[in-house]
């Protein structure tokens, strides 16, 4: 696995860099949770959050405000860009998707044998690969989170360890259940 880039900062402080026009003294609204998210699952890259920000609020003035569930227009807009949704049974797609995450930051996951070949699956399952993916990127200082989905499917993003208490946190407020890459079964 490669280490993380000198050009990017760990410390960065996400209460200054993402000057949005927030209240950052308490405002709570689902609208300013979901901004403080896509800050922690976007670490580094202002830009990525700041397009999924203004996609989830487009998203939402189309929608009547007692049917948004913010977590399924977050999982909408942020697919393939810093989270993912992949079907349960389909494992290629899942080491795809976090290898995807995980080159954002020139990260490379060493799965103990090669993915591309189709044998490898064969006495893997999904725990074991979020289990697999988290142990290594915890080595640059980065968690693999996993999200209940209520269907037949996996979903999940990258943070930097040290947000963990805020994640867990945001992901109360907003009511997503929400666990460690090293915690699926």
């Amino acid at each position: 696995m490669s280490n993380f880039d000198d050009e990017h900062d760990h410390d960065y402080d996400h209460d200054h860099d993402f000057g949005f026009g927030f209240d950052e003294d308490g405002d709570d609204s689902p609208e300013a949770l979901v901004w403080q998210l896509l800050q922690l699952i976007n670490p580094g890259d202002e830009e990525a959050a700041l397009q999924q920000f203004a996609d989830y609020r487009e998203a939402v003035a189309e929608a009547d405000p007692d049917d948004v569930v913010p977590i399924e227009v977050i999982g909408r807009v942020i697919d393939w860009r810093s989270g993912f949704i992949v079907d349960a049974h389909d494992l290629h797609s899942l080491v795809q998707a976090i290898d995807e995450l995980s080159s954002r930051w020139n990260l490379a996951i060493d799965w103990n044998g090669d993915p591309h070949d189709d044998e490898f699956f064969d006495d893997l399952d999904a725990a074991a690969l979020f289990a697999i993916a988290h142990d290594r990127l915890a080595e640059s200082g980065y968690t693999l989170w996993a999200r209940e989905t209520g269907g037949d499917s996996y979903a999940g993003w990258i943070t930097l360890t040290r947000d963990r208490e805020p994640l867990r946190e945001l992901a109360t407020a907003l009511e997503i259940e929400l666990r460690l890459g090293s915690e699926v079964s």
